[in-house]
């Protein structure tokens, strides 16, 4: 099949794109507002962008709490998650009214972080300390702002839980991390394989 995405007209149930550019790294972003209150949100449009300097990015569709929270202060975390806190990710992405804690209604720890005040998520196996460089608004072919805000944030510190470290490396085996798929389909990472890159 082909279809045009101007068109929309894919003739399926639902729409396959996010499905097709899966899985996706889940932004489990924390932030802070300009008055002190806290807030965690989850981000299926999340990615690294560049290991020099260590740059981040998630994108939002609409101008939500966590993009409003960066505008005030420049900083957020982004926290990792795991097969076994999954329940408590999804518990965070309902929607609250500003001010009103998601560490809270999931019943996880927010703690400050070292170099930023955004809070990250204690029981998260790793989290990422970000400074923003760049907040945008992307463009359509024609020029036209989209109502996606993305937020860039270059990395400035990094925690990890000692028993999520095994031979020097992060162990994905044991941390099994959780992918978006499209839909509401999810995946766990755990099942890792290696392959080395060739010589020549």
């Amino acid at each position: 099949m082909f279809y045009a995405t101007a068109d929309n007209a894919h003739g399926l149930a639902h729409d396959p794109f996010k499905a097709i550019v899966s899985p996706r790294p889940i932004g489990w972003i924390g932030s802070r507002a300009g008055d002190g209150s806290l807030n965690l949100a989850p981000y299926s449009f999340f990615n690294a962008i560049s290991d020099a300097p260590k740059l981040v990015m998630f994108s939002s569709s609409g101008r939500k709490d966590s993009v409003r929270n960066i505008e005030e202060t420049g900083e957020f975390t982004a926290n990792f998650v795991s097969f076994d806190i999954r329940d408590a990710m999804n518990r965070t992405s309902a929607p609250v009214p500003h001010g009103k804690s998601e560490f809270a209604l999931a019943g996880l720890t927010a703690v400050e972080g070292q170099f930023v005040r955004a809070p990250f998520v204690a029981e998260a196996y790793a989290a990422l300390e970000c400074k923003v460089t760049e907040m945008f608004r992307p463009k359509t072919l024609d020029g036209t702002i989209s109502d996606s805000h993305v937020v860039i944030g270059q990395v400035v510190g990094i925690h990890i839980r000692e028993e999520a470290i095994r031979d020097g490396r992060f162990d994905m085996a044991k941390v099994r991390p959780v992918g978006r798929l499209g839909y509401m389909d999810y995946c766990d990472a755990g099942d890792v394989f290696e392959m080395l890159r060739p010589k020549r």
